[in-house]
């Protein structure tokens, strides 16, 4: 499961069993997101926790670095048996926008301010799926 977290919103993103294709799960508001995985995770499998890390361009962590630490300390608490990796998102929000035009998406549909959350969640997961 892949987790590019924000301090408002949260977007997820799982892949198939075979690990080929990452899948948009789902946003959640930053509140909740403990109780979703929690939930998610009793009903299907999760092997790791692919959580995204914001770099700068010189590779120093960017602000939201140290709420993101945070919440890899409780979702370690909360599942001490599931390993968390970290996996570079640098590029992701734009990267993701392009994707949804590309796609065809509808410019209303790409305002949907937990799309943008979703994807990049998706292209973390993916990219993480590509040197694993």
């Amino acid at each position: 499961m892949a987790i590019d977290y924000g301090t408002k919103r949260v977007g997820l993103a799982v892949t198939d069993p075979m690990k080929i294709i990452a899948s948009a799960l789902d946003t959640v508001h930053s509140r909740e997101v403990l109780a979703y995985i929690k939930n998610y995770v009793e009903k299907e499998p999760v092997e790791c926790f692919v959580v995204g890390e914001p770099l700068r361009m010189n590779d120093e962590p960017s602000s939201v670095e140290q709420h993101i630490k945070g919440f890899i300390r409780a979702l370690e608490k909360q599942h001490p048996g599931i390993p968390i990796e970290r996996e570079d998102e640098r590029f992701t929000s734009k990267m993701a926008a392009q994707a949804m035009v590309m796609g065809g998406m509808k410019k209303k549909k790409r305002q949907e301010k937990g799309q943008l959350d979703k994807m990049s969640a998706v292209l973390i997961l993916q990219s993480y799926l590509g040197h694993v």
